[in-house]
């Protein structure tokens, strides 16, 4: 897998987001109601990510996208923030090419993309039922942790 470089900046958080992809069918029946099901499980997300980068961060960035990536239509492993806690790695490509480089400022320079997450950013399957406290309170149980480590 293609690893994101170390020498570029990751996401901005200023309109950063995901958005999954509807895994539902819906069809309307004759007699007014509707059924509903799961088309697949394998969900699709797609992530809106924006970079401000120097000029030769950016230079680096739009040569990497053309040649390692092959214009982007490669995947890659890049970390993202989520609402799991922290950085994650996630296998993503883009959807398209990127937008930009757009001037910021004196020497900033912006560039705004869409990615396509091979998995959706959630807990693996069976945490929610078996422990939900634990993920309730995975916050106080790893203060608590790591206080007794310090000690």
């Amino acid at each position: 897998m293609i690893e994101y470089p170390d020498y570029l900046p990751i996401p901005l958080r200023d309109s950063f987001g995901y958005q999954a992809i509807s895994p539902m069918v819906r069809s309307d029946l004759q007699s007014g109601r509707a059924r509903q099901r799961r088309r697949f499980t394998s969900v699709p997300t797609v992530a809106s990510v924006q970079w401000l980068m120097t000029d030769l961060q950016a230079r680096m960035f739009e040569a990497w996208f053309e040649e390692v990536l092959v214009s982007g239509s490669e995947w890659f492993e890049m970390p993202l923030k989520t609402p799991m806690g922290g950085l994650q790695n996630f296998a993503c490509r883009f959807t398209d090419i990127y937008r930009g480089p757009t001037l910021v400022g004196v020497s900033l320079w912006r560039f705004t993309a869409e990615l396509e997450l091979l998995e959706r950013p959630i807990l693996p399957p069976g945490w929610i039922t078996i422990a939900p406290d634990f993920i309730r309170y995975a916050d106080i149980f790893d203060r608590a942790l790591n206080q007794e480590w310090l000690q």
